[in-house]
């Protein structure tokens, strides 16, 4: 008779300093036995929280399968504290970089979803940086295995946000700091798009030029999208090198992707890396 699969750990680590610092919420599982293939780590969209879904079909998938797996809530987001509307890029960046150190150990698969696709390639450019500066000293704790993108949203905050803004939205963002968004999801409370999160995500732009990874790459993305538009999916295929590189386009298939159909599909393409 199987034993029961344990529930992941609920844990808090505290990143930043002085007024920047916040208490960060990560669910993770040890993996048990070897052979059992690269632990998963959960990177979720704006707005989302690690209890969605996807996130949840995922870390039962890694219990399944002996494998260790990561999830956890942005600052300003779920069960992690700090505010949302002083949220960044580059502070989700910093949570990600947090919490990839403190709970990762051997080969890694990012799986990012809408925002959390912009924050899996910043993340693991940032890894292959450490690891290629590491190397001369001694081995790095934790690896990359691969990446798979769900709806990516690279860019997002100018190619999708800015560059979409009606005049009167951009200027309301310019002089008053911020723009309450009307919102479709949740419980439809507006949420606000500061002049911070804009300008600060002019740092971490990765469109403009090549993506080299290093490791292979897997991107589901719905035609029926409305907020990230198959085209921009496609645009980031073109920045990443052509080797590896697997672009998949679910015809019926909106923003979430999170029918039992395409959970599979994200599974599948876990399982698919290794």
């Amino acid at each position: 008779m199987m034993s029961a699969i344990p529930d992941a750990v609920l844990d808090f680590i505290d990143v930043g300093e002085g007024p920047s610092a916040r208490r960060i919420a990560v669910r993770h599982r040890a993996g048990h036995g070897s052979g059992h293939g690269p632990g998963v780590v959960w990177l979720g969209g704006f707005k989302s929280d690690m209890q969605g879904g996807k996130a949840v079909a995922l870390d039962g998938w890694a219990g399944e399968h002996g494998r260790a797996a990561v999830r956890f809530d942005y600052s300003g987001h779920g069960e992690s504290g700090g505010e949302f509307a002083d949220g960044t890029i580059g502070r989700w960046l910093e949570d990600s970089i947090a919490v990839f150190e403190r709970f990762c150990i051997g080969p890694q698969i990012l799986i990012g979803s809408s925002m959390g696709g912009w924050m899996a390639l910043l993340l693991a450019r940032e890894i292959k940086r450490r690891q290629e500066k590491e190397q001369e000293k001694e081995q790095a704790k934790a690896s990359l295995a691969g990446l798979v993108l769900i709806a990516p949203a690279p860019d997002f905050t100018e190619e999708l946000m800015w560059k979409t803004f009606s005049p009167e939205v951009k200027k309301e963002i310019e002089t008053k700091g911020f723009w309450l968004r009307p919102s479709e999801y949740g419980d439809g409370t507006p949420y606000p798009i500061t002049r911070q999160l804009i300008e600060e995500g002019r740092n971490h732009l990765v469109l403009g030029g090549a993506i080299d990874l290093g490791c292979p790459v897997r991107i589901l993305q719905g035609a029926r999208d409305p907020d990230v538009p198959w085209q921009h999916a496609f645009a980031l295929t073109h920045r990443l090198p052509a080797d590896d590189v697997v672009l998949t386009l679910i015809q019926d298939g909106d923003h979430r992707l999170s029918r039992p159909q395409d959970i599979a599909r994200i599974l599948a393409a876990v399982a698919e890396i290794g």
